[in-house]
């Protein structure tokens, strides 16, 4: 977790220019090249293994079949065999780049948890209880005159819009979240979607394009020499090779082109394809075949919501660190963690990941403590605790020990909630 350094008023001239990058402090599981400028999955190394299987095919096409080519067509027509697929290899490339080294759509996380609609920040007695302060699971909203139901994100302290969903392999929320793809090492979402579409469809039309002319090559070989189709193919076996390559190949992105077009002309993704089966329901997104497709490849790439080259300003990182004042919580504190929708199984709040997170939650509440008796120990130079009366210095001293005891020995979800709570009353009586 990034600690933010004092600013230069505190510090005596640090400045701005000192804090590291939001890409250097990023919370997900993503992977940064070029001082942020690219941003890739936890699974970047995919990418090569995908840009091998592309190009290797594609060398092997051009010195086995193309070259051999070059002289058997009239005029420039021979050479052009080699050029096209040079070309649409590069193209094809430079899909994938965009595909995979680009901000899906992620949505950036709260230092907190939002304050639940129509809090008036009181109660009848004054305190806010730890049931009080929960904040509702779900959620429902209005798009297009049907009701979605959206839900709390633990992870990224927000309500995920609608068609949002939170990535377990990167550890991010991504809007219009389609599936996270492991051949291109990268979440599908509503900024590259386009992309991974015309990447997987170029990759098919290069596939038939290899297939189809190493059956023109074998066909100029039997023609030549007078030979059988088989006796052709035998004088070839590069063209065999990449014939049934190809073909397997076809299969795969093939299928997932036309998988793709169905859902494109419905207005779905892959996440709620398998998950909602909108031929049970009304689809509020839908806005029919023809929007539809110009919606996908027609309309503005939104800019992304994370400047991954900008400053982490020391506010940003107080805010990081600094405990609510409200003190709300997460709709799933206290309870097993881990993210349904992902099929995650859920974690025990006495594993060693969650510890950690009630650790940090501890050293944020003894913080908080210690700023509120510094109060009184840095009021003066001259005033410290030997000046202060016995049973006031004692008073404080057995609370906080008495709730710091208290929150080391139980270590559960009901420590959490109390803990708050008690904040709350401690808060409330020295307002009184």
């Amino acid at each position: 977790m990034y600690m933010p350094q004092p600013s230069r008023s505190a510090a005596g001239g640090r400045d701005a220019g000192d804090q590291p990058r939001v890409y250097q402090v990023w919370r997900g599981s993503n992977e940064f090249f070029l001082q942020g400028r690219f941003i890739f999955g936890p699974d970047v190394r995919s990418i090569f293994l995908t840009m091998f299987l592309i190009v290797a095919p594609v060398v092997a096409f051009c010195v086995f079949v193309a070259r051999h080519l070059i002289d058997d067509f009239p005029g420039d027509w021979g050479i052009s065999v080699m050029v096209v697929v040079v070309v649409f290899t590069v193209y094809d490339l430079t899909l994938l780049l965009l595909t995979s080294g680009r901000d899906p759509g992620i949505i950036p996380r709260n230092t907190h948890p939002p304050e639940p609609e129509g809090f008036d920040g009181s109660n009848d007695s004054g305190v806010q209880t730890p049931q009080q302060l929960r904040l509702p699971r779900t959620k429902d909203v209005i798009v297009n005159g049907i009701s979605v139901r959206i839900k709390y994100c633990d992870t990224c302290m927000l309500y995920r819009p609608p068609r949002c969903s939170h990535c377990s392999i990167c550890n991010n929320c991504v809007e219009r979240f389609d599936h996270h793809c492991p051949w291109v090492g990268q979440c599908i979402g509503l900024r590259n979607y386009r992309f991974f579409y015309m990447f997987v469809f170029s990759t098919t039309l290069l596939c038939l394009y290899v297939f189809a002319f190493c059956w023109v090559y074998i066909i100029k070989i039997r023609n030549a020499e007078n030979l059988s189709v088989w006796k052709a193919m035998l004088k070839t076996p590069a063209s065999i090779v990449l014939i049934i390559y190809c073909f397997l190949c076809v299969w795969f992105v093939g299928g997932l082109s036309v998988f793709h077009c169905y859902l494109m002309s419905t207005n779905q993704t892959t996440y709620e394809n398998f998950r909602y089966r909108y031929d049970r329901r009304a689809n509020p997104y839908n806005r029919g075949v023809l929007n539809n497709f110009l919606e996908i490849f027609c309309s503005r790439i939104p800019p992304s919501k994370n400047n991954f080259r900008a400053r982490v300003t020391v506010e940003q990182g107080l805010q990081q660190t600094r405990v609510p004042s409200r003190g709300f919580m997460s709709p799933n504190m206290g309870k097993p963690a881990g993210d349904l929708e992902m099929g995650r199984k859920p974690v025990p709040w006495d594993e060693p990941r969650t510890a950690a997170d009630i650790r940090d939650l501890e050293a944020g509440l003894g913080g908080f403590l210690d700023e509120k008796e510094g109060r009184l120990t840095h009021a003066s130079p001259d005033l410290s605790r030997d000046d202060l009366p016995a049973d006031l210095m004692e008073g404080r001293a057995g609370t906080h020990s008495r709730r710091s005891s208290w929150v080391h020995r139980t270590g559960t979800s009901e420590s959490v909630d109390n803990v708050v709570f008690w904040l709350s009353l401690d808060a409330s009586q020295d307002v009184n």
